[in-house]
């Protein structure tokens, strides 16, 4: 600890993110990135990026890319804001919009960013328990006071709330901010973007990392009224004008642009989930219902811990937490046919010995 540490810092608890090893030969199942390549339009760009793209300052507005998602989702490029990475774009609204709220309330099994951020803009955040099964109860829910924010689908479980259940949601209190982190948006899930022409409450982030394979890019962009863009737009412009470069504007906007890649690669991993689900299930693992490019897992004779370093051990990586709801269980990418297959095999001898 450093003396010139503000207070703030010193409490604070970082999150840590998924292994990112150099090690050749690993199966990476670790971290939820797409098992195919990007878009072949998108990577074309980077074959065309000129010397005075790179000399000179990108767009601070982002036209390009904005108006790209715009027009996928049919709405006004007022209503787009886009940053480095869903997370940047998360941290905007938490500073921005989210900490006008005296309380924020979350899953308490979540993605275990949203606490740092609570913690570094200073809001109260209270925890909502899930059901057993892992799902929300929406009725509970709604009946809180302060803002809510949901990972839909939720990680790292990978339950969904079906459209219907959103909007009962953003519904009950139109006076308070729903934010809905799709960050595992294109692999099943009901999207609440078709509910921002009349809620003015709502809020919808997503990312290119996973759906558009693209997490090495770092593009995040948030859905929302005029109004609440226009919140973000001052925070960016007051923290950084220029988060995303001439590149990534590019080539994120070629990616949108590309639905058929999009909707080829969506519907690859959907099967390949599907498959790896039912061989897991045959092994006799429980596997928590997944609309994400991931799944939640447990046997009910082998402790996740053992489970995760046999994997380990066999050069295949998955992830896991020490968190007592959730310590059983591994949360495992759906990765190619090949990749999953060689975890079913792993998983397989270590239950047959």
């Amino acid at each position: 600890m450093s003396k010139f540490w503000s207070s703030v810092v010193g409490e604070l608890k970082p999150y840590t993110p998924g292994e990112q090893p150099k090690v050749s030969g690993l199966i990476k199942l670790n971290t939820n990135e797409h098992c195919l390549p990007p878009s072949e339009n998108a990577m074309a760009i980077l074959g065309d990026v000129s010397p005075d793209s790179l000399r000179r300052y990108p767009d601070p507005e982002s036209t390009v890319l904005r108006s790209a998602i715009a027009r996928s989702e049919g709405l006004s490029v007022s209503q787009v804001f886009v940053g480095n990475g869903s997370d940047e774009v998360l941290a905007h609204i938490f500073q921005g919009l989210l900490s006008s709220s005296e309380l924020l309330i979350t899953p308490d099994i979540t993605y275990s960013f949203y606490p740092v951020w609570a913690a570094l803009y200073g809001l109260r955040l209270q925890t909502e328990a899930l059901q057993t099964d892992f799902s929300i109860d929406v009725n509970r829910l709604s009946a809180q006071e302060g803002s809510i924010l949901l990972a839909n689908p939720n990680a790292p479980t990978g339950r969904a709330l079906d459209l219907v259940d959103i909007k009962r949601l953003v519904d009950s209190n139109p006076d308070r901010l729903v934010v809905i982190d799709e960050a595992y948006y294109g692999f099943g899930a009901e999207s609440a973007a078709s509910l921002i022409a009349t809620a003015e409450n709502l809020m919808v982030t997503r990312s290119l990392s996973k759906s558009h394979a693209l997490a090495g890019l770092r593009v995040g962009y948030a859905l929302g009224s005029a109004a609440l863009i226009e919140g973000l737009i001052r925070v960016k412009d007051s923290f950084n004008s220029y988060p995303l470069d001439a590149i990534a504007q590019r080539v994120g906007a070629a990616a949108i642009e590309d639905t058929q890649w999009l909707r080829h690669s969506s519907q690859v991993v959907k099967d390949n989930r599907g498959k790896l689900s039912e061989s897991l299930t045959n092994l006799g693992f429980e596997v928590c219902p997944s609309l994400a490019n991931f799944i939640f897992v447990k046997h009910p004779d082998h402790e996740g811990r053992v489970l995760f370093e046999h994997l380990r051990e066999n050069n295949i990586l998955v992830r896991r937490w020490d968190k007592k709801a959730i310590a059983s269980y591994l949360r495992i990418t759906v990765g190619t046919e090949a990749e999953c297959a060689a975890l079913v095999r792993c998983l397989a001898d270590y239950c047959a010995a």
